[in-house]
């Protein structure tokens, strides 16, 4: 069995890792370009109505409401009163600027995601908007853009750039997901209750997916997870943990062998039927459907 330090890096070869960037056509620039020699060009504004349309009388208007619940801010006060007004919330922050094409083609992804998830907070900070927001790139490290961060409690969980709509959109429902679909387990004793609850004949199939807080693959297959749990939810039961959240969740893991992330426990009254190591969402599905008892032709 893998020592305690292996079992928290250790990621299937075969899987990305979740240090390589997405590359064209999302890629990100720089945010503060040199100015050297001559003066910087004049800021465009951020479009922040992308899907807004002209109204039907002629006037180019923008459609009313439709961002906003992306929240704009402007300095590290803020900014700083945005993260502790959202507690334990996640806030996901789209670093920006005028100049970045890629920013304007990932915007519309968060203005959609705010509408779908409202448990998660959406900030945006355009880095090259004033002294203010330079300031505050700076105090975060931030020198390349479109760039998201995400926060709870105050604290960085999470940060990516480089990447596209599809992995903003695994990392918003990874790191927010709070929906009843899946069930989210905390603890040794988490998980021993869901399993009494399905034990016995009328006892449903539990899929427990084991990842780890930061794990590229584990994100990147956490969607499928989502669409899974409401298509099958009348025959199966999704939960998730996170070895890494604490000793509990850790000792469980290693209990249960488990020693690469993400692994698919599949569990039926009481007893572990079969496992599934990887992100692949065509294998995963062929899994589930497998130990539910689909016979797969």
């Amino acid at each position: 069995m893998a020592s305690i330090p292996t079992f928290l890096c250790k990621i299937p070869s075969s899987l990305p890792s979740s240090s390589k960037k997405d590359p064209s056509p999302f890629s990100s620039t720089s945010l503060f370009i040199s100015t050297k020699k001559r003066p910087p060009p004049p800021l465009r504004p951020f479009p922040l109505s992308p899907r807004a349309t002209a109204a039907t009388s002629g006037t180019s208007k923008p459609s009313a409401g439709s961002d906003e619940r992306v929240h704009r801010v402007h300095n590290i006060a803020e900014f700083d009163a945005a993260l502790r007004s959202a507690k334990n919330k996640l806030v996901v922050v789209e670093y920006a600027a005028s100049h970045s094409l890629n920013s304007r083609r990932l915007y519309p992804c968060m203005v959609e995601l705010s509408r779908t998830c409202e448990d998660v907070d959406f900030l945006l900070v355009m880095g090259d908007e004033s002294d203010d927001t330079r300031e505050l790139c700076r105090r975060e490290s931030i020198d390349r853009v479109p760039h998201f961060s995400f926060y709870k409690g105050m604290e960085k969980v999470h940060e990516e750039e480089g990447i596209g709509p599809d992995q903003l959109v695994g990392d918003v429902l990874y790191y927010g997901d709070s929906h009843g679909g899946v069930v989210q387990l905390h603890c040794r004793e988490d998980v021993e209750a869901l399993i009494d609850e399905h034990r016995g004949p009328e006892g449903k199939l539990v899929v427990l997916d084991v990842g780890l807080k930061h794990c590229g693959p584990c994100v990147k297959v956490y969607p499928t997870v989502i669409k899974l749990s409401r298509s099958m939810a009348d025959a199966v039961v999704f939960a998730r943990m996170n070895g890494d959240e604490n000793e509990s969740c850790m000792e469980f893991l290693r209990d249960m062998e488990v020693v690469e992330v993400p692994t698919f426990l599949f569990l039926r009254d009481g007893n572990i039927c079969g496992r599934y190591v990887g992100s692949g969402k065509g294998e995963l599905i062929g899994e589930v459907l497998r130990y539910q008892g689909v016979r797969i032709t």
